[in-house]
């Protein structure tokens, strides 16, 4: 965390028009009904807010009067804890506990493999592992309504900034994945799903 010298009255997203991070933090926004300013940064030009604010000069990031925030984990624990209507994470501790594994199995086993993809680092190998482990994990989205929850949650959002972007790394889930495909249309019908989507996002599966 850092501490902002100049207060700003309105919160503040820094962030990318295409980056899956970003994305899963305009959704948790969108779901919240929180109004902000997006400030759309280029990473090869970053703005010299963005590098006082972060040490690690990179997006997202967020602030919120004299408080600036980065890491997306972090952002969006602090975003439901701030605005906690909604909910997007459960109140017992146990439960929250659980949530936050699944969210990093879920970066670790496959949002991972979605990096690898995007800056084309083996990136053939990484495309089949991550189609192949989808498919097999199809079965799960049978069980509940959103993923191992009968409430939306936080693993939802993750999920559906991933998913929306499965056609752009060069994968189409087949006919033996329906739940998962059925989970995600779910997903992408939503209201706040919509608003959090940028021109470039939408242009993904233009």
């Amino acid at each position: 965390m850092a501490q902002v010298a100049n207060k700003r009255l309105a919160m503040m997203l820094f962030n990318s028009d295409n980056d899956l991070y970003c994305h899963m933090v305009r959704i948790v926004l969108a779901e919240k009904g929180i109004s902000y300013d997006s400030s759309v940064v280029d990473m090869d030009n970053t703005p010299e807010d963005l590098q006082e604010l972060n040490p690690y000069n990179e997006v997202p990031t967020l602030v919120d009067r004299d408080l600036a925030l980065y890491d997306h984990k972090v952002i969006v624990e602090y975003l439901d804890e701030r605005f906690p209507h909604p909910p997007l994470m459960p109140v017992d501790p146990v439960s929250r506990s659980r949530i936050r594994l699944l969210l990093q199995r879920i970066e670790r086993d496959w949002i991972a493999l979605s990096k690898k993809i995007t800056n084309n680092e083996d990136a053939d190998n990484a495309r089949k592992a991550l189609q192949d482990s989808l498919i097999g994990a199809s079965a799960i989205f049978e069980q509940k309504p959103f993923f191992m929850s009968d409430e939306y949650t936080l693993i939802d959002c993750a999920l559906a900034a991933l998913l929306w972007r499965l056609p752009s790394y060069g994968i189409a889930l087949p006919a033996q994945a329906k739940a998962l495909i059925n989970y995600s249309e779910k997903l992408f019908e939503r209201e706040a799903f919509q608003q959090s989507l940028t021109e470039a996002e939408k242009e993904l599966r233009a």
